[in-house]
């Protein structure tokens, strides 16, 4: 501990998570001496930082941006933004990238977290060790290196560490028989920044998430023939001109040509995986013993602790989330677990509690790979964390607009980025669409998902 009894943290990574993180433990000076944050690059903001670059800088380090150049959000700034900094009026729902960069440096401005970072150090590795008046008997051994110079390697000490490194820069290719015989161009949506290098050329699209929905659509702009395969329902939506579907590629047959579900098969020019990223975690010492099997985390209480190693907490794993204030969530329970406000069960009772969640997650035929999916279940964990660690909950509009958006989305995937929302003072919201007609709210106001 630093001195006068303050519990010393550290944080891994200078993206929206890590930032969050940094500017929760300042707010509480009573508890907490001023955190250390580790940055890799040279900026804040991690994913959101533009990189026209793909592969590798001229240092050797991989660039972990998967950032496009045109790419707008997907969720209205009105629930995107932390519930203590919202996004500046004047811009419109559906803020392009840029915009996304500059709300992360004013809130690095507003919160003064600036001189809390350092820029240019990678993490060698975050190791426990005994101590014996140490938060639960345990501290942490940090190994940094100044860049790639790793002959300036240091290591210090802390309490706790907040592992906020991001999970969108390891890209995840499935298996797929056959796959070294395609005789195009193979490509993963990390590497993807603009449309025009595949003007006119054949694509085929594997994943329709969002990006691989973005994508589409750009590519569709620029007269390229896209096959989306997929292996959800078929997408009932208008789709933009030149785009199909198809269900899943599942091998590349002897000439290169890809072999779909049905039987059907296609020979594309490109074909572009939107398919994910893999969690990593290279500085985790095997002691710890965080496992990554089929994009699942474990074993983590809450999603975020690991039950033998209870001052360890990894931030922001769940997917198809409302990221921002999912980080604003969890940062404030990791603080209330810290400073005593929520005791924590004991390890046993937390494994206990990790099983069963899986287990029930399960049963309700959840794959595993999609365990950490919690779309519209977010707003239940959320509510649950902010009830275990006495702090206030999200705005009760916060889920019914953002759950409203998907609903807008799947109806029309091409124009509702056009649409604009409005908080109103009692905490409603309105929407109106392109033409500035206001819709009606798809889902009833009082249904909490």
């Amino acid at each position: 501990m630093s001195g006068l009894g303050k519990l010393r943290v550290a944080v891994i990574g200078a993206g929206a998570a890590g930032l969050c993180a940094a500017r929760h433990l300042l707010s509480r000076p009573d508890a907490f001496a001023p955190p250390v944050v580790y940055e890799l690059s040279k900026n804040i903001g991690g994913t959101w930082v533009y990189e026209e670059r793909v592969g590798h800088y001229d240092n050797g380090l991989p660039i972990h941006s998967s950032m496009y150049r045109d790419l707008r959000t997907n969720i209205p700034k009105e629930v995107m933004s932390f519930p203590d900094f919202p996004f500046a009026k004047r811009l419109p729902s559906f803020v392009h990238h840029t915009e996304v960069r500059k709300y992360l440096e004013q809130y690095c401005d507003h919160f003064r977290l600036w001189d809390y970072i350092q820029f240019g150090t990678s993490v060698a590795s975050v190791s426990p060790v005994d101590v014996k008046d140490g938060w639960k008997g345990l501290a942490w051994n940090v190994s940094t290196n100044d860049g790639l110079d790793l002959s300036k390697s240091t290591t210090e000490q802390f309490d706790a560490v907040m592992v906020c490194n991001g999970h969108f820069y390891d890209p995840y290719i499935p298996a797929i028989p056959g796959l070294n015989k395609f005789k195009g161009t193979l490509m993963h949506s990390h590497d993807y920044r603009s449309a025009e290098p595949l003007a006119g050329k054949s694509v085929v699209v594997l994943g329709a998430g969002l990006s691989g929905l973005d994508i589409a659509m750009e590519l569709s702009n620029v007269d390229s023939k896209v096959i989306l395969s997929h292996g959800q329902r078929p997408l009932s939506c208008p789709l933009p001109p030149g785009v199909t579907q198809a269900p899943p590629v599942i091998s590349v047959l002897d000439d290169g040509t890809l072999e779909f579900r049905d039987g059907q098969t296609a020979k594309p020019e490109v074909f572009m995986f939107c398919t994910g990223y893999n969690f990593t975690f290279p500085f985790l010492h095997e002691e710890v013993g965080i496992q990554v099997q089929e994009h699942l985390v474990w074993p983590l209480y809450k999603f975020l602790i690991p039950p033998a190693y209870p001052s360890l907490f990894i931030v922001g794993i769940c997917r198809a989330i409302c990221p921002f204030p999912h980080f604003h969530i969890q940062s404030q329970f990791v603080l209330s677990v810290l400073d005593g406000s929520f005791r924590l069960p004991s390890r046993e009772e937390m494994e206990k509690d990790i099983e069963l969640d899986i287990a029930a997650r399960r049963a309700r035929g959840i794959a595993t790979r999609h365990i950490l999916k919690l779309d519209s279940e977010q707003w239940a964990y959320n509510d649950h964390l902010a009830h275990l660690g006495g702090f206030q909950p999200l705005p009760r509009y916060w889920s019914n607009l953002y759950e409203s958006n998907k609903v807008f989305r799947a109806r029309d995937m091409l124009n509702y980025k056009g649409y604009n929302y409005t908080v109103l003072k009692d905490m409603d919201w309105k929407v109106h669409d392109l033409h500035g007609q206001q819709l009606q709210k798809p889902l009833p106001a009082d249904k909490q998902i």
